[in-house]
């Protein structure tokens, strides 16, 4: 996940224009405010801490059972309720009655985390007119026998939405089609009291129609055509008009784009009429150029994640207008397409390109980097405060952010494009980068953050909540929307906004060839929605479409408090992955979250843990190194439930017996192709920089490279689909930032001529890390003692690809089932005698599709001396060096001069600071 700020903007009611209830929509409205109050509510929102259950029964949790129960409406919210008084500003008022029955099983189920309390029945001559009472304002109060109030609340109106606009969720054309001689445009909005679509002829002209739009009372969904060429010729961009109760400023007429955009002017401003099929939207060659098939099953995968901006931004060989551009990916002879050509070469198959949707809060025009100021600023020092302010004076207003601040999440991000103004030509230059990374071997992910938006209510940049007020989010048990993910959190158990988060998944595969996706904080969303979703994309591709996430289990939805979830343990045996932070703890030492006490004190089993003590290490022993080396095996082994290994108290476990975190089974995934394995994203420190801190300030610079080797190494080994940060493979640094969403190109950037990694360049912002600028100063003061030589990067480039290119050779690092796994795989040196610095894992490749060899044997020694391990079971083999370290240009030339294997006793003796693969043929 990422942590973005959420700029809330203060006095957004004041702002809002008002205009008198009775005034119909005008050509006018079209070129106005982005909201206009028609008529100001009588009162603030109540809180909704009632629920509709369906369009006929109502919950009120925690309500008291005396009095009578009724409805009030109001078409111009108008409602006002005040405890001993008689309710004002009605229209009118149904009387509900208490069910005698309990709720239906399926509804009881989907809203089993609501408390008890009285439900409430819609009788059955008042049931045909709750849809149009929908469309104003419902207070639920409870009476006083003389008419005054004891109680009020609203209602949460989704349950009774997906109920009477059931068949929405089937609608296959939500947003503008085009074709020959019309456009089609189409908008759920069932509370709507009104809706119209404006159209103008370019981004910035004044709008040239204005059309009302019919509203189908079966769905909710309006619609309109609009006759003519409008794509390409004029009437090239719309929004829409929607009358609506809005719970905070009562009747208002938003000016809003369509939450179903496939394009948009600059800043998202109006939204784009286009077909996505028409030749003037597709590159040359859009249609012929093959989709790479690399990936015959999950594991087959390998994943560089990598931001547009960071790619090109600082690439002198790009040329400057491209910079920081999807069209960058085209420039084929520059540093950073050569450098990933030869990734691709080398076995890694995937690109996952973080948001590269629209996104709320980069400027799309006019924003500039800042390498060249910051550069430029006189006395700049390795611990210096100097960059870090000049990042934190442009933060909202630079061109840069990771980007999980989604604003249209069905349309390209502008400021990647040359021309933000221009709807078409974000799409064709997308396009254009796929094709060239197509080209080139590799297929392309996409990080997608369905699980909230950037903001909500009436915010200008609100588009959802602005159609459907109430609808689209999830909310508390007082009506306010839940935050746990960092900013409004979407509600995909909700039949219309896990549409929309599906439908989008589809558009992305079929109309830009999308090959994978990694979804944020996917536990957040139901399994059910995310299975739904694989088929989906898998029917309407003719592919399978690779579908990982973050399983994380937190917040209002832990523990399948509303549904069962997308998460680490409720997603085994749907074939999509997850996260396993597993080995990625036990490798790097502590937790994702440590704080300062914990950050240098808690070293990992490739850092140091108990065998190479840095100066602030907690006293640690063999046991927890043994411990640590237990769960990097849980990671090599997938973390699959059912796999056996004997731990290091001698027992021998299944993985779903063995204890990670306190509380969690180490093992969870159902098949390898579910685990996704790493130990470096962008989030939280890069591996080469939670190093800093952990490894001894003596650790010379060539040894840090070869750690980072070890980190790669276990990746590359571990069953399931491994996963690696741009950059990683160059020893990337951030300065030691842990969090860089907003640290702008200077704290981001990468160096493709593989001179510098960038630690030491500042101090990073003070937001995220300034707790821990007393442990960083000095630190990042001795750079010259730490940072690589282009030596160090060189080689670590160079081994990066020596891994890549063992992980292709054999399917035995890629096995394709559990049964695989636990019949193929298994570990030595083991149990309470084990040397606690290597770890050696037997693969057997007898018959094996794509094995090549008859075993595999990889040895990873974490340990700065030299080790040698007897494996009496593979006494008297006829091991030899994998291929890969014998050819001329291997990066670790230690490993053929010192790795050996002596067959009469069954030793393998390995450098320091090593991962070597010895094969039997």
């Amino acid at each position: 996940m990422a942590k973005i700020i959420t700029g809330v903007f203060s006095g957004v009611l004041a702002a809002l224009s008002c205009a008198a209830a009775t005034a119909a929509p005008t050509i006018a409205d079209c070129d106005g405010p982005f909201a206009t109050v028609l008529q100001a509510g009588a009162a603030p929102a109540a809180e909704a801490r009632a629920y509709w259950l369906d369009s006929q029964l109502i919950q009120w949790p925690a309500a008291d059972t005396t009095g009578a129960f009724k409805l009030y409406y109001s078409a111009t919210a108008q409602l006002r309720a005040t405890a001993g008084q008689r309710v004002t500003g009605a229209d009118g008022a149904v009387l509900l009655s208490s069910s005698i029955t309990p709720a239906p099983a399926a509804l009881a189920q989907r809203f089993k985390f609501i408390g008890k309390g009285p439900l409430l029945a819609v009788a059955a001559g008042d049931a045909a007119r709750i849809p149009a009472l929908l469309t104003g304002q419902l207070l639920l109060v409870r009476e006083a026998p003389d008419g005054t109030v004891l109680d009020a609340t609203t209602a949460q109106l989704p349950g009774a939405l997906d109920d009477l606009y059931a068949s929405a969720a089937k609608a296959p054309d939500l947003g503008v089609t085009v074709r020959a001689n019309a456009a089609g445009f189409k908008l759920w909005a069932p509370t709507a009291q009104s809706v119209s679509v404006c159209t103008y002829a370019s981004g910035s002209s004044t709008a040239t129609a204005l059309t009302a739009m019919r509203r189908d009372d079966a769905t909710g969904i309006w619609s309109a055509e609009l006759p003519g060429k409008l794509a390409g010729h004029r009437d090239q961009y719309y929004q829409y008009l929607v009358d609506v109760v809005a719970p905070t400023a009562g009747l208002v007429r938003n000016l809003v784009t369509d939450p179903y955009s496939v394009s948009l002017t600059t800043d998202s401003k109006r939204s784009y009429i286009a077909d996505l099929g028409a030749a003037s939207l597709k590159p040359a060659g859009w249609d012929r150029t093959p989709i790479p098939k690399r990936v015959a099953a999950q594991p087959d995968m390998a994943i560089y994640e990598l931001h547009v901006r960071d790619f090109s931004i600082n690439d002198a060989t790009v040329s400057a207008a491209n910079r920081g551009k999807y069209a960058a990916f085209t420039e084929t002879g520059s540093n950073g397409m050569r450098h990933l050509q030869a990734l691709s070469k080398a076995g890694m198959t995937d690109i996952h390109l973080l948001p590269v949707y629209d996104i709320a809060t980069v400027p799309e025009q006019g924003c500039k980097s800042t390498l060249a100021e910051i550069a430029a600023l006189p006395g700049l020092t390795p611990d210096g405060l100097a960059q870090q302010a000049a990042i934190t004076a442009v933060k909202f207003t630079d061109c840069y952010n990771w980007g999980y601040d989604p604003y249209h999440y069905s349309a390209p991000e502008g400021s990647y494009a040359t021309n933000a103004d221009d709807g078409a030509a974000r799409i064709v230059e997308f396009r254009r980068m796929v094709q060239a990374l197509h080209k080139i071997g590799l297929r392309v992910g996409m990080d997608v953050v369905y699980n909230h938006t950037f903001i909500a209510g009436q915010d200008q940049r609100s588009v959802l909540d602005r159609v459907v007020p109430g609808y689209y989010h999830r909310l508390d048990a007082k009506g306010a929307i839940e935050r746990s993910t960092c900013c409004d959190n979407t509600a995909t158990e909700h039949a219309m906004m896990a549409k929309l988060m599906i439908d989008s998944a589809e558009l992305w595969a079929v109309q830009y060839k999308i090959d994978s996706f990694r979804f944020d904080l996917m536990g957040h969303q139901p399994r059910a929605a995310m299975e739904q979703l694989q088929a989906r994309v898998n029917q309407a591709t003719g592919r399978h479409i690779n579908l990982i996430g973050e399983g994380w289990n937190f917040g209002e939805v832990a523990d399948g408090a509303r549904f069962v979830q997308a998460s680490q343990l409720s997603l085994n045996g749907t074939g999509i992955g997850t996260f396993s932070d597993r080995a990625r703890d036990a490798m790097r030492g502590g937790g994702a979250a440590d704080g300062s006490a914990q950050i240098a004190s808690q070293q990992g089993w490739i850092n140091g843990l108990a065998y190479d003590a840095n100066a602030s290490a907690a006293p640690r022993t063999k046991q927890d190194l043994m411990d640590a080396a237990d769960m990097v095996k849980v990671g090599l082994a997938g973390s699959l439930r059912g796999f056996t290994m004997q731990t290091r108290q001698g027992e021998r476990k299944r993985l779903e017996d063995m204890v990670y975190g306190g509380n969690q089974p180490a093992g969870y995934a159902s098949e390898p192709g579910e685990t996704v394995n790493y130990v470096e994203n962008h989030d939280n420190q890069t591996l080469f920089d939670i190093n800093v801190f952990k490894l001894p300030l003596g650790t010379t610079t060539a040894e840090r490279a070869q750690v980072q080797i070890l980190g790669a190494a276990i990746n590359a080994f571990s069953q399931g689909v491994p996963y690696f940060h741009a950059g990683f493979d160059i020893l990337r640094s951030k300065s030691l930032d842990r969090n860089s969403f907003e640290s702008g190109d200077w704290f981001n950037r990468l160096d493709w001529t593989y001179r510098h990694n960038y630690f030491g360049t500042g101090l990073p912002r003070e937001e995220d890390n300034g707790k821990d600028y007393a442990l960083m100063r000095p630190l990042l003061a001795r750079a010259a003692d730490i940072k690589p030589t282009p030596q160090d990067i060189a080689w670590t480039r160079d081994a990066f690809r020596d891994l890549l290119a063992i992980r292709a050779s054999s399917t035995l690092f890629r096995l394709r089932t559990a049964k695989d796994v636990e019949q193929r795989l298994r570990f030595y040196n083991t149990g309470a005698q084990q040397v606690p610095t290597v770890i050696v894992g037997h693969l057997d490749g007898a018959g094996y599709p794509g094995g090549r060899f008859q075993a595999i044997t990889y040895v990873v020694n974490a340990d700065k001396v030299a080790r040698q391990v007897t494996v009496k079971e593979e006494q008297g083999r006829r091991y030899r060096l994998h291929p890969v370290h014998l050819r001329a240009g291997a990066a670790d030339r230690r490993i053929a001069a010192g790795a050996k294997y002596t067959t009469a006793t069954g030793t393998f003796s390995v450098p320091a600071r090593s991962a070597v693969v010895f094969v039997a043929e």
